[in-house]
């Protein structure tokens, strides 16, 4: 999964002066000819600030498809279930040298380093075959490990320790695995519970960074407690104490881990020799000519702010200018894109720093805008929406979730809704029910809108990047609703050079 993010980018369509037809031809049941041009109307569901130069942009579009990925997750999944410890062929890192390091490595770390043919199998084979996947994760790595060196060093748990969320989840916050694990440190419902990790249909504590990284120090704390030893204690993580004391007994007693490893689940067995590479691999990332892909900002650029009312990552979307990805990747714990206020619970949105003064200035008319935005959609799905404007997308290499938003002019909680979605994973192929904001709107069998009178009032002509709530904001007193009211506007949608009536 993975981190550099967006900026705004500016909507395809303005980008085109025109479109031309080239022949005489018949849409909707209308005759279109050649030499007449159709001009374009542009997105304003988002609030656009600055263009972004394109080739950044394409960057931020492999990225984000990268974000919304589960093949990082399931091939390191796949590659600890099925480690193999055959000989492999990598003349860049000799035996002797590998030693000298992994014994460096032993004298400043809790765990047993100990050279042996299998960690040195281990270790060659990720050098050899899994080198861009180990530079996407260290650029992940830029981000997620401040934050829990803080929570380890709060339960004094070794700070090597970060390193398991990578064997665990490949740092994906809403990795799940096949048995219902979750999270970047794979949480089981019932484990969750017990170290209050709270899971509901619209938050899972579990792909919460912090609040599971808690959790996990908190856990291995109880393992070290009953195992002393950290390379047990990595064992019973992943498949509980009981099956490590059963690995204890029937090697007869012994409790180094490499001495009861033929004993252990296959998955565990291979568990701790994945965990010891990848941290040789992160400490000696140097030494072999790693080249991190490093994320547009670093943990420390972010903050958070308590959430006060009821709001989506839609609506900070367009009031702050953050880009809805970012902030679905900032607040991995929100199954719904919506953050919830239930009392006796605190949740938190994290932004970008430079978003957070724009948020907090501007907090009781963002609260007041969404309290609207809900108040309007808290209705059946047909009062909505007429059948004839529904349609089925099918889910195309490179698709997630916010940009098949885009397209269709919605949001991506409305997406989610309409789909009964979860998460924001897709996969190619899948088909999703969308109703697009803009064939509603032409629906020929609506009745047509009464010429509003703006003789006397106060008006505004729209211009490229404006909306509703950025309208709004210019003219004291003045709310989407009203603005809404007064030019009998029943969604959201603008048209460049409209004139709209902003006053009584």
């Amino acid at each position: 999964m993975f981190i550099g993010f967006s900026q705004t980018k500016t909507d395809s369509i303005a980008n085109q002066s025109v479109v031309v037809i080239n022949k005489d031809s018949v849409i909707d049941g209308k005759l279109f000819n050649s030499k007449k041009s159709i001009p374009p109307i542009v997105d304003t569901l988002g609030i656009k600030a600055l263009k972004d130069l394109p080739q950044a942009s394409e960057l931020d579009e492999k990225w984000l498809e990268e974000l919304y990925s589960n093949s990082l997750f399931d091939t390191i999944y796949k590659s600890v279930t099925e480690l193999k410890y055959d000989p492999v062929y990598y003349p860049e890192l000799s035996s002797d040298t590998l030693k000298a390091r992994l014994e460096r490595l032993n004298a400043r770390t809790p765990f047993n380093v100990e050279y042996n043919t299998s960690l040195e199998s281990v270790i060659k084979s990720y050098l050899k075959h899994r080198r861009g996947s180990l530079e996407k994760l260290m650029g992940l790595s830029h981000f997620y490990f401040p934050m829990f060196e803080q929570e380890f060093d709060n339960y004094n748990i070794p700070l090597e320790m970060k390193y398991l969320a990578i064997v665990e989840s490949a740092l994906k916050p809403r990795a799940r695995s096949r048995v219902g694990a979750t999270g970047l440190w794979q949480f089981m419902y019932g484990t969750g519970k017990e170290h209050d990790l709270q899971v509901s249909s619209y938050v899972d504590d579990r792909s919460d960074p912090i609040r599971s990284t808690t959790a996990a120090a908190q856990y291995l704390g109880r393992l070290y407690k009953i195992f002393g030893d950290w390379d047990l204690a990595l064992a019973a993580y992943n498949s509980g104490p009981g099956n490590v004391n059963k690995a204890i007994r029937r090697s007869g007693g012994y409790k180094n881990y490499w001495n009861i490893r033929q004993n252990l689940p296959r998955e565990t067995a291979g568990y701790v020799p994945a965990f010891l590479a990848t941290m040789y691999i992160f400490e000696y990332a140097e030494e072999h000519g790693f080249k991190p892909e490093r994320p547009m900002f670093q943990h420390i650029q972010t903050d958070t702010v308590h959430v006060k009312q009821m709001i989506s990552l839609d609506h900070v979307a367009e009031t702050t200018g953050v880009k809805i990805e970012e902030l679905q990747f900032l607040n991995p714990a929100y199954k719904l894109d919506i953050i919830p206020k239930i009392e006796g619970r605190t949740y938190v949105l994290r932004l970008p720093r430079e978003a957070v003064g724009v948020f907090t200035t501007n907090e009781e008319k963002i609260y007041a805008y969404a309290k609207a935005e809900f108040n309007q959609r808290e209705k059946p799905l047909p009062q909505l929406f007429k059948n004839d404007t529904k349609i089925r997308y099918r889910v195309r290499e490179g698709d997630y979730l916010g940009k098949i938003a885009r397209k269709y002019g919605v949001r991506v909680s409305q997406l989610k809704q309409w789909n009964g979605l979860r998460s924001n994973n897709l996969k190619i192929g899948q088909r999703l029910t969308v109703y697009p904001r803009n064939r509603g709107v032409s629906n020929p069998s609506k009745p047509p809108k009464k010429v509003v009178n703006t003789e006397g009032r106060q008006t505004y002509k729209v211009k490229s990047g404006d909306s509703l709530w950025t309208i709004a904001q210019k003219f004291s007193g003045v709310s989407v609703q009203n603005i809404k009211d007064w030019n009998d506007i029943s969604g959201n949608k603008l048209k460049i050079g409209m004139t709209l009536v902003v006053s009584k």
